[in-house]
């Protein structure tokens, strides 16, 4: 019991005399010790790892979930340590839907049997994008979360002991101010008396003793003063030492968080082109389904099918072949007068070496035909780039 009131009251004195010296430093009635200009660039640095790491995180967390109320749901979960509960993804439930309306339909007519076959991909869209979810929150946002909950934590833990190591010596210092500027006048002070009377010679010999007493007292404040001051400066460099090294290792969380980083962008192109996929593959079963149907609005057939017909990306491995529209005696006139006509680009192309030209959806160029140049491909120009330009991406205009 004794020993810990002792250790209580030294705490007290502690936390008393980093406040007093905290409040000084505030009022500008004390010396504040400076960090070295490297500690202080990595604390900043630090800062913004932790800054920008919190707003990643966020924004991730709103495009994997785009539902605030959903991310509550399962921010209450985290919480409360218990298992997020199987819910279905709007995708799934619109597969669903598509398919209860297609048995509701008919599977026998072209309508129901299209819903059903849209449903299907749509719930394979949902399951595809659960799978990117789970990927990216284990690769990318577990590190980012166990370097804010963990690493930083530390880092804040031994910043703040810092601070306290600095408050002493810098407490340490004033002390030892004072203490000398005591010493100083203690000597300056006259202790001979005057001459005269015999009760001057006693006053005299208390006034001496009195003196060197007190000239004792503040050679001790001061040699103690001192070896607190050198225990401090060496108890806050120990400490500065220390938060260095971990704040150095800032930089290992930057590669990890690169190599997080590159996870997350592999499972992005992943999760689109295995979504690509799906669609094209919907987009070839639904094209055997009958391209004119019945109205009840009076609309001619044709203008209807061309309201609900979707253009087909060409895959990326090999070119298609070309639309019938191409194989037209437009084409046919241009390669035989090698002139120049306008063509409107279908799909963005990017080009694969320096002699093609790289194009963008729904613009206009200028295309030609060079004798001996691969049928599959044409000269194309725009402004002052050139260079060549599949068939199968262009649209020529009359």
């Amino acid at each position: 019991m004794e020993f810990n009131v002792r250790r209580l009251a030294a705490d007290a004195g502690t936390f008393l005399s980093r406040a007093v010296q905290f409040t000084e430093e505030k009022l500008g009635q004390a010396e504040r010790t400076e960090l070295d200009a490297h500690l202080e660039t990595l604390l900043n640095r630090a800062e913004s790892t932790k800054h920008w790491t919190e707003k990643i995180m966020k924004q991730t967390e709103v495009v994997l979930q785009p539902n605030p109320n959903v991310r509550m749901e399962d921010f209450l979960y985290e919480i409360l340590d218990k298992k997020v509960p199987t819910r279905a993804n709007n995708h799934e439930l619109l597969g669903e839907c598509m398919i209860d309306s297609g048995h509701e339909f008919g599977p026998g007519t072209a309508y129901g049997s299209a819903l059903i076959k849209c449903g299907e991909t749509e719930k394979l869209l949902g399951s595809s994008q659960k799978e990117f979810i789970q990927s990216s929150a284990i690769n990318f946002l577990t590190p980012f979360r166990n370097f804010i909950e963990g690493d930083f934590k530390t880092i804040l833990k031994e910043r703040k002991l810092l601070q306290n190591k600095r408050l002493d010596l810098d407490a340490a210092k004033n002390r030892m101010k004072k203490a000398r500027a005591a010493d100083a006048r203690a000597v300056n002070l006259n202790s001979t008396p005057p001459l005269g009377e015999e009760y001057v010679a006693h006053f005299s010999y208390m006034l001496s003793f009195l003196h060197v007493r007190w000239l004792k007292l503040w050679a001790e404040e001061v040699q103690q003063a001192e070896t607190e001051l050198r225990i401090a400066q060496s108890e806050f460099d120990r400490q500065a030492e220390i938060t260095r090294l971990l704040l150095e290792g800032i930089s290992s969380t930057h590669a990890h968080h690169l190599h997080c980083l590159n996870d997350f962008v592999d499972a992005q192109a992943s999760y689109y082109a295995q979504c690509y996929q799906y669609m094209v593959n919907l987009q070839k079963q639904l094209g055997s389904f009958p391209t004119t149907f019945s109205s009840n609005n009076n609309q001619p057939s044709g203008s209807f099918s061309a309201s609900i017909s979707v253009p087909t990306a060409p895959a990326a491995a090999s070119l298609p072949a070309p639309p019938p529209s191409q194989a037209s005696p437009a084409l046919n006139e241009l390669r035989s007068t090698s002139g120049t006509r306008k063509a409107r680009v279908l799909y963005d192309y990017d080009a694969d070496s320096s002699s093609e030209l790289s194009l963008l959806a729904d613009e206009v160029i200028t295309v030609t035909s060079v004798p001996g140049m691969d049928s599959d491909w044409l000269m194309g120009q725009r402004g002052n780039q050139k260079g060549k330009v599949p068939i199968t991406y262009l649209e020529l205009l009359n």
